[in-house]
């Protein structure tokens, strides 16, 4: 039995070490991106295999722009669909998560998330789509991580350059593109509570662009824009 505990002890502790060292490999990796910007995200990763699958020759459409390259309008819009408090939260919308508890336990099924801006873009960053305590917890750390190390400006400059706008396409430059043709410095105020409002469900809109309930959302979002802050 003794030499049994000393083998589980050296297994907890060796799990215990390989966590430590992800941990860092992921801290190394944030402070890099906090100066350097991302090439390709998890996400992207993942998107592209699957692009990949059906057409070897596919390519994501995705370019990168400073923030002040952004349009306010995108910004205002992408604060008031999936983060109205960013600017001031420490990562994590307390409220929001207890509120899209409640919801999904009304619905009996996971219809709302209440996630930030900080955890979307951890999950986008490093992690996978799939739904799991050990990926959420994760995406906790590297919200932390995330929330400490870089300004809030920062954080949402990255973020509307990585996340996903349609099939294969990533970021605002690429998205604006895209849909309109134009920059994402050009996005006016209903162009963007559009783009805003696919985010969400972005393959699907890219399909889709005339559907009704893209449009109520469109509208919903516009009514909150004056009302936003982007750092």
């Amino acid at each position: 039995m003794k030499v049994v505990g000393r083998w589980l002890k050296w297994a907890v502790l060796g799990l215990l070490g390989l966590f430590l060292v992800w941990q860092l490999w992921l801290l190394g990796w944030v402070l890099l991106w906090s100066w350097m910007n991302p090439g390709e995200t998890r996400f992207m990763e993942i998107r592209l295999a699957e692009l990949r699958q059906k057409m070897p020759e596919a390519q994501l459409k995705k370019q990168w722009v400073p923030y002040e390259r952004i349009s306010i309008h995108l910004k205002r819009a992408i604060i008031s669909a999936e983060d109205a408090k960013f600017v001031d939260h420490e990562g994590f919308d307390w409220e929001g998560m207890q509120k899209a508890i409640e919801k999904n336990q009304k619905r009996g099924r996971f219809a709302a998330g209440g996630s930030t801006i900080s955890q979307q873009l951890a999950k986008n960053l490093f992690l996978t789509p799939t739904k799991s305590y050990f990926r959420k917890a994760e995406e906790a750390i590297i919200t932390l991580m995330l929330e400490n190390l870089w300004s809030k400006r920062r954080i949402l400059e990255v973020y509307l350059n990585v996340i996903e706008w349609g099939n294969g396409v990533f970021g605002a430059e690429a998205a604006a593109r895209h849909y309109y043709n134009a920059s994402a410095a050009q996005l006016g105020p209903e162009q963007a509570a559009r783009l805003a409002g696919m985010v969400p469900n972005p393959r699907f809109y890219d399909r889709n662009r005339n559907a009704p309930g893209l449009g109520r959302k469109t509208a919903i979002i516009l009514g909150r824009m004056p009302g936003a802050e982007a750092p």
